[in-house]
């Protein structure tokens, strides 16, 4: 069913409202799940190293924010080729949209590289430069070095799945992720404990602690993103590889990349030196504040990855639907997948306020930061809602290819009212007035995409 309405879309056949309703649900429900397992992956991995103690936790807590940028450098390199991809296949150009493609392995890929070696190189510094207790530097290193090499083969991944949602299949990688949080369990098993007792039977382990966690990450990526290529560039019915189709380079595909992808870049290098600059307020308040934050920030991201999935969702639809030269309906699609992910995760912010010692429980049996955590996150159940607007509101912009404006505004509401707030409130109430200022944040910031969506001049971007 959902084949035969996006060839609807992509024909230019009418959808009734409750065929457009359906259509965002059967793309929305398995890129949902496919966001989940990434959030299963950092609980698994924030509850089994948790088990070590409040140091190692807050050893994996420290580089959250550096792994957070190189992640959304990643991504923007990746994003800027998947939407022109959705664009052409939404057009009917599908032998475009594998040129395309193809270009997209040699750049998003070959930059991934650079970025491994430039993790690499700083990776032994960093900790420290981020104002991490003694205790915790080298668990921290080991952490983010191999993190920082497994960065080709997260990208494979990424460049994978992006691809595939473009094209309308949102169900494989959904499959394939869940799969790959089963891998992360058994890898860190094996190598976070010296020994694992499953089933009343003792399993010898590796016993490599923190880099045993972000090692099981890094094979299960590994795994993963090799079969996700598979199934890309040899199953796919739309974009897999065709004999006689060479790679060509095409200036125009590289700019229009670098167009929509540049802006996403630079606000990640912005936003991340702000997540530095918080986590430098967050530091000196102690190993049991870093480890709350840390736990925090990994079961609240239960709450919101359903609004990135769907984000790539609405990324889809708006790409396609521009590209088959249905802006009406375009439109029309914004406003609906808004909708659906601020009521999703208005339910999903009642749930964790409801659960959060529980949430918080899981990950850490040290009952200050079950507190603290719980406590923190309390706070952030209320912005929900407006985050929940912001997320996938910007998924519909990206499918338009309007990438600088949404940036602007995350650095407007970053730089101009979490940092200052948290920086105010951190002496006076800890980590909690931390939290005070991410909420006001998340909330400024939803209100600003809500009147830009509403004003409609996103769709213009895909004119030029």
């Amino acid at each position: 069913m959902k084949k035969d309405l996006l060839v609807q879309l992509r024909s230019g056949a009418p959808l009734s409202r409750q065929e457009q309703v359906r259509l965002i649900a059967q793309l929305s429900l398995p890129a949902i799940m496919a966001q989940l397992s990434h959030i299963v992956m950092q609980y698994i991995d924030a509850s089994m190293v948790g088990r070590l103690g409040a140091s190692a936790s807050a050893s994996i807590g420290l580089m959250a924010s550096s792994t957070w940028l190189f992640n959304g450098m990643c991504q923007a390199a990746v994003t800027g080729f998947t939407v022109q991809v959705a664009q052409r296949i939404g057009a009917g150009e599908q032998r475009e949209a594998r040129a395309v493609q193809k270009l997209a392995f040699l750049v998003a890929v070959g930059f991934a590289l650079v970025l491994a070696l430039a993790g690499a190189s700083v990776s032994g510094w960093l900790p420290g430069w981020l104002g991490g207790e003694a205790g915790i530097l080298a668990g921290a290193t080991s952490y983010f070095l191999i993190y920082a090499l497994s960065l080709p083969f997260v990208q494979l991944n990424n460049l994978s799945t992006g691809l595939l949602q473009a094209s309308g299949n949102m169900r494989l990688p959904s499959v394939l992720h869940v799969v790959m949080c089963g891998l992360d369990v058994v890898f860190n098993m094996l190598l976070i404990f010296p020994e694992t007792t499953l089933f009343g039977v003792a399993i010898p382990g590796a016993g490599l602690g923190v880099a045993g966690a972000a090692l099981g990450t890094a094979l299960s990526q590994v795994v993963i993103g090799f079969v996700m290529l598979f199934f890309l560039l040899v199953r796919s019915p739309m974009l897999s590889i065709r004999r006689g189709e060479r790679l060509r380079y095409e200036r125009r595909f590289l700019m229009r990349s670098l167009r929509i992808g540049l802006p996403i870049g630079v606000e990640r290098i912005i936003m991340s030196g702000a997540q530095v600059m918080a986590t430098r307020i967050v530091a000196p308040l102690g190993t049991i504040a870093i480890a709350a934050n840390s736990f925090g920030v990994t079961a609240e991201s239960l709450c919101y990855m359903p609004g990135y999935g769907i984000a790539s969702a609405a990324a889809t639809l708006i790409g396609q639907s521009i590209g088959a030269g249905r802006k009406d309906l375009a439109r029309r699609l914004g406003v609906l997948t808004t909708c659906l992910g601020i009521a999703v995760m208005s339910v999903s912010g009642a749930l964790m306020y409801a659960f959060a010692p529980v949430m918080i429980g899981i990950m850490s049996p040290d009952p200050a930061v079950v507190e603290l955590g719980a406590r923190v996150l309390r706070i952030e159940a209320f912005a929900e809602p407006m985050f929940a607007a912001s997320i996938v509101a910007a998924g519909v912009f990206r499918g338009a290819g309007d990438t600088l404006m949404p940036s602007i505004f995350n650095f407007a509401s970053m730089w101009g009212v979490r940092l200052p707030m948290a920086a105010l409130l951190a002496p006076k109430l800890g980590l909690v007035g931390v939290w005070i200022a991410m909420f006001s944040d998340l909330t400024v910031g939803g209100i600003l995409f809500l009147i830009r969506l509403r004003g409609g001049k996103w769709l213009r971007a895909s004119d030029k």
